[in-house]
């Protein structure tokens, strides 16, 4: 079993509806959804172009996926989502937009959202004591990617390299797309089909604790939280973050 902490709604909300429906499947029910029509792409095509971003849900990451440190339980983990959620503030985005990462398609921020930064280092910090160290395969499979010292160094000491100031957020809509026609015709597909939920404001009140049963299969929806406390992101990571320097000085 693997865990992750994500960036997701409740079941009903519009951004996760389309997600969802985008790459065919429901992380909450665990069942299929009809995709919808990609002009220039047979739904066969379309299906195969969104196999990775099916698996893992839909979803922006906060904490990477992880296994449980002996000595951690499923119980305890769930015991301190709910105290985070206690603790941290709603926070506002100001939109996200459709675009290129790399060679994927994701949604992500039209412009630096620091609140959602700072949600996410807190994210990577709170849960880390239930994170057992990456086995040598999984980090050799990350090195494979030609990794800097700065993100080997995240990676070996926090289990992932994109974290803190190499944080990007992304809600993943496609694998990696090699072909820059294919590419073309699904950046505007889904540019038209995000229409109502990209380019506008957004309340952020909620993550959510995906599992894994085993490697491999579909991440599902275990829990999701709601933030009610008083802390904005951007303050609790500051005062996180000052008494850990005064913890090591």
């Amino acid at each position: 079993m693997r865990y992750a902490i994500y960036f997701a709604d409740r079941a009903d909300d519009p951004l996760m509806k389309l997600g969802n429906t985008w790459l065919g499947r429901d992380p909450f029910s665990g069942g299929s959804l009809p995709q919808p029509a990609v002009e220039g792409l047979t739904a066969a095509r379309f299906h195969d172009l969104t196999t990775d971003p099916r698996r893992y849900g839909f979803h922006g990451t906060l904490k990477a996926p992880f296994h449980l440190k002996p000595g951690q339980g499923e119980a305890n983990l769930l015991e301190t989502c709910e105290a985070f959620a206690r603790e941290v503030a709603p926070f506002e985005l100001r939109g996200l937009g459709v675009n290129r990462l790399g060679k994927f398609l994701a949604l992500t921020p039209d412009v630096e959202e620091t609140d959602l930064r700072a949600f996410a280092a807190l994210c990577v910090r709170r849960f880390e004591p239930f994170r057992a160290p990456l086995s040598d395969a999984d980090l050799e499979r990350r090195r494979r990617s030609g990794l800097s010292r700065k993100l080997d160094t995240y990676m070996t000491e926090w289990g992932y390299p994109y974290i803190f100031d190499e944080f990007r957020f992304h809600m993943t809509l496609s694998n990696k797309l090699e072909d820059d026609g294919e590419a073309g015709l699904m950046s505007a597909a889904a540019k038209t089909f995000f229409a109502e939920v990209t380019g506008v404001p957004r309340t952020c009140s909620h993550f959510a604790l995906y599992t894994e049963a085993e490697r491999g299969a579909p991440f599902q929806v275990h829990t999701t939280f709601e933030l009610t406390g008083n802390s904005a992101p951007a303050f609790a990571l500051a005062k996180v973050e000052r008494r850990s320097k005064e913890e090591t000085a």
